[in-house]
């Protein structure tokens, strides 16, 4: 790309580096940016640069917040006794774009990975322990991916929580085998929420 104006290639290269975003996406991303207002582009900027200054985890459910503790866990018309336990915080959007599910949320922080080096230690399940009798959570429900790492890691919760007389329940199977909760569309998810299981 030395043909480039250098601030053009190296917007493109950035560009390149989100996910699903390849060479040709880049290139269009940048010719279009590039055709934008001024204010535009202005806006776009400082909203990425607002997301990294003021985003960051709520210490009470570990989602993204810019208030702590964040706005789900401080809602009162919000049911307490139901959290729901998502491996990432993009997956309390996925849940939350249902509009049908009223509980309360915990994100762990990833899922168990050997291949990936993630165990138990650094997902935060020792914060979701304190929780349940903290807080008197009734219900768990285990919406991980439903791929090998987010099985693994429903069955060790299930494992781990259900002598502690908490009811452990898992996102029936309306989710596509392998897929991630950020890609399924609303009913999907909705009808999933639904149709938990106990594990």
């Amino acid at each position: 790309m030395d043909y480039l104006a250098p601030p053009l290639s190296a917007l493109i290269g950035e560009l390149e580096k989100l996910p699903t975003i390849g060479p040709k996406t880049a290139a269009r991303l940048a010719f279009y940016l590039l055709s934008a207002s001024r204010a535009d582009t202005a806006a776009l900027s400082r909203a990425i640069l607002d997301v990294k200054d003021k985003v960051r985890f709520c210490s009470r459910c570990y989602s993204l917040t810019e208030q702590d503790p964040c706005a789900l866990c401080s809602d009162p018309k919000r049911d307490a006794s139901v959290v729901c336990v998502v491996g990432e915080a993009k997956d309390v959007y996925a849940i939350e774009r249902t509009m049908s599910y009223r509980g309360r949320y915990h994100v762990l922080g990833g899922l168990i990975s050997p291949i990936e080096g993630v165990g138990v230690g650094q997902l935060k399940i020792k914060e979701l322990i304190d929780r349940i009798s903290a807080e008197g959570i009734a219900e768990i429900i285990v919406a991980t991916n439903p791929n090998a790492e987010g099985e693994s890691t429903a069955l060790y919760l299930a494992r781990l929580l259900t002598p502690s007389g908490v009811k452990v329940t898992r996102l029936a199977y309306g989710l596509p085998i392998g897929g991630d909760l950020d890609y399924a569309d609303e009913v999907t998810v909705a009808r999933a929420l639904e149709g938990r299981r106990t594990l």
